[in-house]
């Protein structure tokens, strides 16, 4: 023991002894000469050059530097986006831990070039590829009458078979191309163009549906090519030092008017202006549409076939109103759809609709809303409230001018427990008692998708039902209102309907960070019977749709949104109001839809 403590004494001894020479100044001959001082160019040209040290190549796909940089052995950096990064294992041996992943020309995911996260042109314009295939199939049974000329032989009855298999596929291709400081600051300008590519296939169980034409059979394959965005984006000003801007937009473009798509959910061309103030708590959109004629069979817009109808919509949002975690909204929408005569591409009569004095009518509607989305302490709320003036000037129903009435209210409360969202939910939209008087109190949308009450997953709100042997819809695809129009993308909005109550229960559940689904139970009624009496000459309808119970799932493989697979099924169990309208014969969709993205 005592030898150990001599041995760590004498090593620290001589180890201060060497430190303190390494503190000491270097001791200097007196002899020997002092050194001439040397010019600075001539110690330039004596020193040696370094050698050069190869640059690291960028982690990503960072393709060809818009600046050539010279080879020489200290320069400024002028490409901060392609500094190089080595090759460097966290921890060898184990599989996946690499900080620095070497990106590649197809690799949507990594840093990539084709993806926005290089510049193209100098250091602040970027380019943006998306490439999509969006695959839709989907079994239905719909009612659907025999028609004139039944597929069956020795077939009378009313109603034929309504079994229906729809395949759609769309390809979207869009290119943005924009400049800024990608996500640092809000873009300088933006343009971007979205073509969408359609090839869709519908085989049905009778004739006269697929085309007006019974001579053309039981199915139907047709192919469509329209622009779903094509528009130029200007930042216009900052407004404060936190970016608060102010930008215009022009060209096709999508655009919501609400939180829940209730009343405008589009792509149409217009101009739009739009920004926010106070750090983005507030934000506000001031925009005019021109709407495009839709295709028929694909849904997506015709190439610049412009329809007689405009949109104008004022809107502002505010976050943390009244409550944190609750953002209100207002909103105002004139629908100015002029009187015009259309067939849609199957051949049947879209504009007007082919019920009462079907003649050219001019529609103006505006709709105030107040809505919210959010939460309040714990419980997640979102509600709308629509009201709606204005003047239909020869509603098709009526058989006259009427003025414009009608309400809508929606209402969802959810409460989260860990994984599972339990949410009930509640929509009404008012009917028309007195089809005949000069007030219409039934309320319609302009263009709907909403995401309520299962949305897509449920019955009623996916399919559009016929109202047979009348050339109307009892509701129409991707809306939850009873319109009784031609078709929500062709048709015109109609006021004089019978209104519905919508009662949902419903549970959304996150199985795995992969794996999402929902299960709703709806309950439907119609407000009132009045204007289903009229146009099919019953005396007695019956307000009970029936029940929707309905169920999806949604799964992410990779754990982002470029593989998505969504699958659902819903029933529609008729009550005894669609009991008199059609059968007792259950309804049902069942889908799979697969997205691959770029």
């Amino acid at each position: 023991m005592t030898v150990a403590i001599l041995l760590i004494a004498m090593s620290l001894v001589f180890s201060s002894s060497a430190f303190a020479q390494g503190l000491r100044r270097p001791e200097v001959d007196e002899n020997e000469p002092e050194a001439s001082p040397t010019p600075r160019a001539e110690r330039a040209v004596s020193q040696p050059t370094p050698a050069l040290i190869p640059l690291e190549p960028p982690a990503g796909f960072a393709g060809r530097a818009p600046r050539e940089i010279p080879a020489e052995p200290a320069v400024p950096i002028q490409d901060r986006w392609r500094i190089g990064s080595p090759d460097y294992q966290r921890y060898p041996g184990q599989a996946g831990e690499y900080p620095y992943t070497r990106g590649h020309w197809w690799d949507p995911y990594n840093q990539n070039l084709l993806k926005g996260d290089y510049p193209v042109v100098g250091q602040h314009t970027f380019m943006s590829l998306s490439l999509i295939s969006d695959t839709l199939i989907e079994g239905r049974r719909v009612p659907v009458p025999s028609n004139v000329s039944s597929s069956s032989p020795g077939s009378y009855t009313f109603f034929g078979r309504g079994d229906q298999l729809f395949i759609d596929q769309n390809f979207p291709v869009s290119i943005e191309v924009f400049h800024g400081d990608a996500g640092f600051k809000p873009r300088d300008w933006e343009l971007r163009v979205t073509p969408v590519f359609n090839v869709n296939y519908l085989d049905a169980a009778e004739n006269g549906l697929v085309n007006i034409d019974v001579r053309d059979g039981t199915t139907r394959t047709d192919t469509h090519v329209g622009f779903q965005e094509l528009f130029g984006d200007l930042h216009l000003a900052d407004v404060s030092p936190d970016y608060d801007f102010v930008s215009l937009r022009a060209g096709i473009q999508g655009f919501t008017s609400d939180f829940r798509g209730f009343i405008f959910s589009d792509s149409e061309p217009g101009v739009r202006l739009f920004g926010n103030l106070e750090s983005n708590r507030d934000q506000w959109n001031l925009a005019y549409f021109y709407n495009l004629e839709k295709d028929t069979n694909s849904g997506l817009n015709t190439i610049f076939n412009r329809r007689d109808q405009q949109i104008v919509v004022a809107n502002a949002f505010r976050q943390d109103c009244f409550w944190d975690g609750y953002t209100s909204e207002l909103s105002a929408l004139w629908d100015h759809d002029e009187a015009s005569f259309h067939l849609d591409t199957n051949g049947f009569l879209a504009r007007p609709a082919p019920i009462g004095i079907f003649q050219p009518h001019e529609i103006n509607a505006v709709y105030l809303g107040w809505l919210g989305d959010g939460h309040i302490g714990w419980l997640n709320v979102t509600h709308a409230f629509y009201q709606v003036v204005g003047r239909d000037d020869r509603n098709p129903l009526a058989g006259r001018g009427v003025d414009l009435n009608a309400q809508m209210a929606a209402l969802e409360l959810s409460v989260d427990r860990d994984w599972l969202r339990f949410k009930g939910s509640f929509l009404w939209a008012s009917g028309d008692g007195d089809p005949r008087d000069g007030t219409a109190r039934g309320f319609d949308a302009v263009m709907t998708n909403p995401t309520f009450a299962g949305g897509g997953f449920s019955f009623w709100d996916r399919q559009s039902i016929p109202l047979t042997g009348t050339g109307v819809q009892l509701v129409n695809r991707l809306s939850p209102f009873p319109s009784l129009r031609t078709s929500e993308i062709e048709g015109q909005a109609n006021f004089v309907n019978p209104g519905v109550f919508l009662y949902n229960l419903g549970v959304e559940a996150r199985l795995t960070p992969k794996l999402r689904a929902e299960m709703n139970l709806n309950y439907l009624q119609f407000e009132h019977t009045q204007p289903l009496q009229l146009i099919l000459f019953q005396s007695t309808i019956g307000h009970q749709i029936g029940w929707d119970p309905n169920v999806g799932i949604q799964y992410r493989p990779l754990l982002t949104d470029n593989v998505i697979f969504t699958a659902g099924a819903a029933a529609l169990l008729p009550g005894n109001g669609l009991n008199q309208i059609y059968t007792a014969q259950a309804l049902y969709s069942v889908f799979g839809a697969l997205t691959l993205t770029y």
